[in-house]
């Protein structure tokens, strides 16, 4: 993750443009983007600081409010696929992504594979054909 730049740095990149110098100018040497340079200028006459504001940040699930009847909704019929519970949730109104409705899911321990790996029925359609090659050749 990135860092802002010191305040130091940018106390003197503005004190130097308060001075005259151009924002390319103050840019040039103290070896920062000519963008940063006006931002911080422009905060420093807005504010009369110019400490970086908050980076990063906590975003509260899209999905809470609906959680309870997700998952009613999946309880009551398992077999229902991410696509259609979008659908019905864009039915009720709510508006939710693809991922963010995975997320939702995936953070409430739901898994959406229709049976795992040990469960699943008879051979694959490989090994059956090489059973049936077997039965014929065993029995000559």
């Amino acid at each position: 993750m990135s860092r802002a730049y010191s305040i130091d740095l940018r106390e003197r990149v503005v004190a130097a443009m308060a001075s005259g110098l151009s924002a390319r100018g103050a840019a040039a040497q103290f070896g920062v983007s000519v963008a940063s340079a006006v931002r911080w200028s422009q905060r420093h006459r807005r504010t009369g600081r110019v400490a970086p504001g908050k980076l990063g940040g906590h975003r509260k699930p899209v999905l809470l409010p609906e959680g309870d009847w997700l998952l009613a909704r999946v309880a009551a019929e398992p077999d229902l696929t991410l696509r259609g519970l979008l659908a019905e949730l864009v039915e009720r109104g709510v508006k939710a992504s693809y991922g963010a409705l995975w997320l939702f899911l995936e953070r409430e321990g739901l898994s959406f594979k229709k049976k795992p790996v040990r469960q699943r029925a008879g051979p694959t359609a490989d090994r059956a054909a090489a059973n049936a090659v077997e039965e014929v050749s065993g029995s000559a």
